[in-house]
């Protein structure tokens, strides 16, 4: 048999070797279950619908004018400082429009809901935060 024969089967085998040992490692394995089914919704479907409500502001609602602006800085500068909040508490939605403060999301106990329209109402004036924080259930 010639060089250039056996040089050909050689890289003939060699291709297919390597395309049947890339298309098994693309298969799933005879035990895996391949499932189609749709996912759960993540846990925060509802608060995603709520925030869709247009009488409910959200954050891609906050004023951009150099007061508001401000105002939210430092009400979020004051929660950030505040070491005895959850993760949570430092990183709730603060809107302000026109003044206006509004408070959203999830926060680990009543006290630090309190704590943090205590800490809005220093910074914004009383009579201009509104609060929706929600408390979050325990984590499991």
């Amino acid at each position: 048999m010639s060089s250039s024969l056996r040089t050909s089967r050689w890289f003939l085998f060699s291709g297919a070797s390597l395309l049947l040992g890339v298309s098994l490692l693309a298969a799933p394995l005879p035990g895996q279950r391949q499932d189609n089914t749709q996912q759960p919704a993540p846990d925060n479907s509802k608060t995603n619908k709520r925030d869709r409500d247009k009488a409910s502001p959200t954050a891609d609602q906050q004023k951009m004018n150099p007061k508001d602006r401000e105002l939210t800085r430092k009400i979020r500068a004051a929660l950030h400082q505040d070491k005895s909040l959850s993760t949570y508490g430092h990183n709730v939605k603060i809107v302000t429009q026109d003044g206006r403060v509004t408070l959203r999301g999830p926060v680990r106990s009543d006290e630090e809901k309190v704590a943090i329209e205590s800490k809005a109402t220093e910074v914004a004036g009383a009579g201009n935060v509104t609060n929706e924080l929600e408390v979050a259930p325990p984590k499991s």
